[in-house]
């Protein structure tokens, strides 16, 4: 499962959200075995428009995401913080590439 999540940040919000979403990140990454990526970044030539790369092994994994402690205190600490959020699913042009790029995805 493969998705973008387009977030604009509140003026005022943008480190101490950046703060918030690098700790959820890595605490996805590091202990769920079936988060692949969470790859925050943010537009260069404005900042307040975040985008996360999400890489799950499977929806299921993706939906064992939303109830961690550390995806309910991101979302809630968050959640004033957050002017827009759009979820875009993607579908991989080249799936077989994905465990080269990303080594803790298996065939």
């Amino acid at each position: 499962m493969i998705r973008i999540a387009e977030i604009e940040i509140q003026p005022g919000y943008l480190e101490e959200y950046k703060a918030i979403l690098q700790e959820e990140s890595n605490a996805s990454v590091r202990l769920e075995p079936g988060v692949i990526s969470i790859y925050p970044m943010y537009q260069k030539d404005n900042p307040g428009l975040v985008r996360i790369l999400e890489i799950y092994a499977s929806k299921e994994a993706y939906e064992l995401h939303l109830t961690t402690p550390h995806f309910q205190k991101y979302k809630t600490t968050t959640l004033s913080m957050v002017k827009s959020l759009k979820l875009i699913d993607m579908e991989a042009v080249d799936a077989e590439a994905m465990p080269k790029i990303f080594r803790k995805l298996k065939k």
